[in-house]
């Protein structure tokens, strides 16, 4: 069990050789939010992430050549602004890697990619009873004063 990270973590993009521990993270991550998918929806997200035609963007955060941390995003447009938004929709790491900043790290790194992008923002949900997530965002953005209506269709 990883206490403390011999060297920094690295954020770089998912690669097709990272299946096997992605797919651990993303069940973890399932989990976490007591939702189940479909084999059939996981495989067409992982796919998406390779289409280059697809907006879907994955990223991980490897710790000693561990992948620890997992981060998918995509690009939204705006009628308000010339640039898009970045919108961090799954953030999850590995338990086991927990408490040593990797969620900063990887939001911090997806904030980074998204400017760097030309994106104006990077913005995420969360539940609202989620609050050990809320005690980590709280420290590297500010929550919005918007509420979230959502219709299931």
């Amino acid at each position: 069990m990883p206490t403390k990270p011999d060297s920094s973590p690295i954020f770089r993009k998912l690669l097709k050789s990272d299946r096997a521990v992605w797919s651990q993270l993303w069940a973890g991550y399932l989990e976490f939010y007591e939702h189940e998918l479909t084999p059939e929806q996981t495989e067409l997200t992982w796919q998406r992430f390779f289409d280059q035609k697809f907006n879907l963007w994955a990223f991980v955060a490897e710790v000693d050549g561990v992948v620890a941390g997992i981060a998918h995003c995509s690009f939204t447009n705006s009628t308000w602004n010339k640039t898009p938004d970045f919108y961090l929709e799954d953030l999850f790491v590995d338990p086991s890697f927990r408490r040593q900043g990797l969620g900063e790290f990887l939001i911090e790194s997806c904030a980074d990619f998204a400017r760097e992008s030309g994106a104006r923002r990077l913005h995420w949900l969360t539940h609202r009873d989620n609050e050990t997530a809320q005690k980590v965002y709280r420290k590297v953005a500010s929550q919005s004063e918007f509420i979230i209506f959502e219709k299931t269709l």
